[in-house]
């Protein structure tokens, strides 16, 4: 004899359907937590600038405020599919929110892959691409101009390319050739102490003159070597942590859409009950 399903039952998992739901619902805030603060940050440089360049792709991937608007759109609509598709039981939604976050998943393999197995073409990349305009782009915006000397202070490094603080003599403002008193200057942030021990203020002069100087001159007041080469050895030498809360991240991404899947299936076979 085959036991009669009640009417009240449902393949649909409570557990799986709500788990789903709450930790979409935590990415959906966080989607637009950051379309509110990428918005107030550009109309903020827009009201201080007066104008936005975005000619080409490497001034929307450069400009950080658009950068946290486009990251949080999309956080913001995915999270909100898979928000929906669990709580409405909608397998169209979870379709489209599992294959983004396969997506997402496929995306950052290949980039992973790319850097521990071909480190140094990705160093010659990063170089090639990005030195010449984040050093060019420098004091135009004030977003990027406060990433760069956050970065350099942190990571004790000066300009980008191998060049290190040779880079920045392609800024306008520190170029040999400038009118400015900045000429063949650093920024203050390559300095090695910024601050005057004295009044405790951050002396933005400490890096004047320093392309004139010799590497071993020069690596007296401020530091020398490229931030990217920093970051690279910076990487190798917590290779372990990195690949750690990397494997976490993608083990996390792969249950999130076993959840989904299972999900879709549980709908499909309540469907198929209804039915028959």
């Amino acid at each position: 004899m085959h036991r009669r399903i009640s009417n009240n039952f449902t393949y649909v998992s409570s557990c799986v359907k709500y788990m789903i739901f709450l930790l979409n619902f935590v990415f959906w805030l966080f989607g637009g937590l950051l379309i509110g603060v990428g918005f107030y940050a550009f109309v903020d440089k827009w009201q201080a600038t007066g104008w936005l360049k975005v000619d080409n792709f490497y001034d929307v991937i450069l400009n950080i405020s658009l950068v946290m608007i486009i990251a949080g759109g999309v956080v913001f609509v995915v999270s909100f599919a898979g928000c929906l598709g669990a709580l409405r039981e909608n397998t169209c939604l979870l379709k489209f929110y599992s294959m983004c976050l396969l997506m997402f998943f496929l995306l950052e393999m290949a980039v992973a892959i790319m850097g521990f197995v071909f480190p140094h073409n990705m160093n010659s990349f990063l170089e090639d691409s990005f030195t010449d305009k984040i050093i060019t782009t420098y004091r135009d915006d004030p977003d990027l101009q406060n990433l760069i000397d956050f970065a350099q202070q942190e990571f004790k490094c000066c300009g980008l390319s191998n060049a290190g603080y040779l880079d920045w003599g392609k800024n306008e403002y520190f170029n040999c050739s400038s009118p400015s008193v900045e000429r063949c200057g650093v920024p203050y942030s390559c300095c090695i102490n910024d601050t005057d021990i004295s009044s405790g203020l951050v002396n933005i002069m400490c890096g004047y003159g320093a392309q004139n100087a010799s590497v071993a001159a020069a690596s007296k007041k401020i530091w020398t070597s490229g931030c990217i080469e920093i970051v690279r050895v910076w990487a190798e030498r917590n290779l372990y942590t990195i690949a750690g809360v990397a494997l976490g991240a993608a083990l996390s991404q792969l249950f999130v859409i076993y959840l989904a899947k299972t999900l879709e299936g549980q709908i499909d076979l309540q469907k198929s009950r209804w039915s028959s």
